[in-house]
């Protein structure tokens, strides 16, 4: 089953500007995507959707095509993903006659994987026909059952119920059930469901990652936390030199 991998890159970042070629230890944070899907035995081909000529020079330099422009309708702060997937899909049907079945969503601002585990994703659809994405998850570090939405006269509702517990929020948290927090690092998705209008479709696989992993850059404080993670963590991918 023949595999892309799609790191969507766009120009424009207001939380923190240039983020996707902000250099993290030594290295655009573009780059731990491109070298994240070089890793894998099981991509076929890895390609840069960008509306920035800046970003797809350098998504070139590390080893990423760059063979069609992002529309800038598809670039925009609330632009979601289904949009800049099915194009790049529909430029590669329309324009190469390629057709990939599987597509790995490699986000640049979840820069902290491991070798191995995007190919353990796609690994996973390539023998399970049942299911329909694979997604990175982690046990979440605060548990849900204790959160609350405000209603409109500013009193508290409890986000959750459980059933069989009264007051689950006053229970401890040993006591109440394992939540999984979803993370960016891997997100792999059969082509046929982008085509139908989902970026997971109904039956949801995890590959479960650490919590140290769980890092996804959306401004300086979580830039800051990726570069301690990159520094600290022994076995992340890195970009060659």
């Amino acid at each position: 089953m023949s595999a892309l991998a799609l790191i969507p890159a766009r120009g424009g970042s207001k939380g923190l500007p240039g983020k996707n070629i902000r250099l993290l230890d030594g290295h655009p944070l573009i780059a731990y995507a491109v070298e994240a899907a070089k890793q894998s035995k099981r991509v076929d081909r890895i390609i840069c959707s960008t509306d920035s000529e800046e970003i797809a020079v350098i998504a070139r330099k590390y080893g990423a095509e760059t063979p069609f422009v992002r529309p800038m309708e598809l670039a925009k702060d609330d632009s979601p993903d289904i949009g800049v997937f099915q194009h790049a899909l529909d430029w590669l049907a329309q324009n190469e006659n390629w057709r990939p079945e599987i597509v790995a969503n490699v986000r640049p601002t979840a820069p902290v994987r491991r070798p191995d585990q995007l190919d353990q994703a796609i690994k996973l659809l390539q023998v399970r026909p049942d299911v329909t994405s694979v997604r990175s998850v982690c046990l979440a570090p605060i548990t849900p059952y204790k959160m609350w939405t405000m209603t409109d006269n500013e009193l508290l509702q409890p986000l959750l119920s459980l059933d069989g517990v009264d007051e689950p929020f006053n229970q401890a948290r040993q006591s109440l059930p394992d939540v999984w927090w979803q993370t960016a690092q891997i997100d792999v998705v059969r082509a046929s469901v982008i085509i139908g209008g989902g970026m997971s479709g109904p039956v949801v696989a995890p590959l479960v990652v650490d919590l140290e992993q769980a890092v996804d850059i959306d401004d300086l404080q979580t830039f800051e936390l990726a570069e301690k993670a990159i520094e600290t963590l022994p076995d992340c991918i890195r970009p060659e030199s």
